[in-house]
């Protein structure tokens, strides 16, 4: 159930981060772009001291977004 899940936020928070960043891509780019935005965005959580695992389904959301924007910002940089 985690998988899908992770699925399920990842393309949600692709899809908020392309809109919020004016990025328009393939759904299963923004699922991909989500997921590792997921990833990124624990990771700095887990840095700042926030367990994001533990937290409701909104706050991971957010999270998702976050790292999903960051790397959207990064990959215009190159």
């Amino acid at each position: 159930m985690g998988f899908i899940y992770s699925i399920l936020i990842g393309g949600i928070a692709g899809y908020i981060a392309s809109v919020l960043m004016g990025s328009h891509h393939s759904a299963i780019y923004n699922i991909i772009l989500g997921i590792i935005g997921g990833f990124v965005g624990g990771f700095i959580a887990k840095r700042l001291g926030n367990d994001p695992s533990n937290d409701n389904l909104l706050i991971q959301l957010i999270i998702a977004v976050g790292g999903a924007a960051l790397l959207i910002f990064l990959g215009r940089l190159f």
